[in-house]
């Protein structure tokens, strides 16, 4: 096992740990995270901005007192030999926490990630229709890509979510920790969390096949193996999600290939040109509506004939072309949806050209003029 590797969270206490209350006061604020640091007070994160709360400083005696009371004796014995620790925590049935324990400086750090046990649907999301018509598809590889805490993973749950309601079909997840429970609907969902059900990513993709799956979920798209099982499986006529830390769908498709030994990349192109099926790059923006914290903003690329031409022909870098050509088709690139953010009052314009790729497009856009591959409309 590896360092950073989730493990058996499961341990017995007769009275309420003491970080619960720390869980409690994020859970009430809403915040997204939670950082206790040797020497600081706990600060919770809300809105995108860390801000301290009027609790108490940590000490090293108390932080490490507090986490250790939470760990099980082999997760304990794995923080102090590799000095991280991946795993999750729950709060009753409606609360759980991504945590990541850490030494820096010789001392015990805490950073914990808030995640519902509820998934949210498309609409609380504020994601746009197109994805239910993504997550109906059948078969084939469809990838939410963006930076760390872009809500990746909150994207794809909703989207298995929806699966899980509307068909009946045999879903798996593999996840590095689970992170949304999901209750059998008119799906069975089974989920393996790394380092609890499975040794790794490797076991967990070696017997996959075997547990005859129709819609796949590959928690992170690492390494060169963890890409070719998942268009493996979207080739054999499986829909399999899986996330990736890129830009935006012509970084995605280079993230790629260059994962792959420069011998196994044309095959590797040639490949991804058939299994994709979409590609949603998604960054979140602070919100200025009332009760609204932050909305994504999202490119959504559909694999039509062109953009699998594009890739196959090593042409991605005229992705965004099709993708302002295709907006019939239900594709959109983040100027527009910046755009729209701005017109209907959800994010103040000043935020919406800190994220805009190009902000001369963006302020074109905002008077009405857009642009293509053939000229200004």
């Amino acid at each position: 096992m590896s360092p950073g590797q989730p493990l058996d969270t499961h341990i017995a206490l007769d009275h309420e740990p003491q970080l619960h209350k720390y869980f409690r006061a994020a859970i009430k604020t809403q915040a997204n995270d939670l950082h206790l640091k040797v020497g600081q007070p706990a600060k919770l994160r809300h809105k995108g901005q860390l801000k301290s709360t009027t609790g108490e400083v940590m000490t090293q005696v108390k932080l490490e007192e507090m986490i250790f009371e939470i760990l099980s004796p082999i997760q304990k014995e794995f923080f102090l030999v590799h000095g991280t620790l991946d795993f999750a925590h729950e709060i009753g049935d409606e609360h759980r926490f991504r945590i990541n324990v850490f030494r820096q400086r010789g001392m015990i750090s805490l950073a914990a990630r808030r995640v519902s046990a509820f998934v949210p649907s498309f609409q609380e999301l504020h994601l746009p229709p197109i994805l239910e018509r993504i997550a109906d598809t059948n078969q084939g590889l469809v990838l939410v890509v963006g930076p760390t805490g872009c809500g990746k993973t909150t994207t794809i749950a909703s989207m298995i979510d929806h699966v899980n309601r509307t068909r009946s079909c045999h879903i798996v997840t593999i996840e590095d920790p689970i992170e949304y429970l999901f209750k059998d609907q008119k799906a069975i969902v089974s989920q393996r969390e790394i380092g609890i059900d499975v040794p790794d990513y490797d076991d967990a993709l070696k017997y996959l096949m075997r547990q005859d799956p129709d819609v796949v979920f590959i928690g992170e798209m690492r390494d060169a193996r963890t890409v070719a099982a998942g268009m493996r499986a979207a080739e054999t006529g499986h829909l399999v999600f899986g996330t990736l830390h890129s830009a935006n769908a012509s970084q995605a498709v280079h993230r790629i290939l260059d994962l792959f030994p420069p011998a196994e990349r044309d095959l590797t192109r040639q490949t991804l040109s058939l299994a994709v099926k979409a590609i949603v790059s998604q960054v979140l923006l602070p919100s200025i509506r009332e009760g609204i914290d932050r909305v994504p903003a999202v490119e959504i690329l559909l694999a039509n004939a062109a953009v699998r031409k594009l890739i196959s022909e090593g042409r991605e870098n005229d992705l965004p072309s099709v993708i302002r050509s295709c907006t019939q088709e239900g594709m959109r690139d983040f100027t527009d949806t910046l755009c729209e953010l701005v017109k209907n009052g959800s994010v103040d314009p000043k935020d919406a050209y800190k994220y805009a790729p190009n902000k001369d497009e963006l302020k074109m856009a905002l008077k009405g003029i857009r642009t293509t591959a053939e000229g200004i409309l």
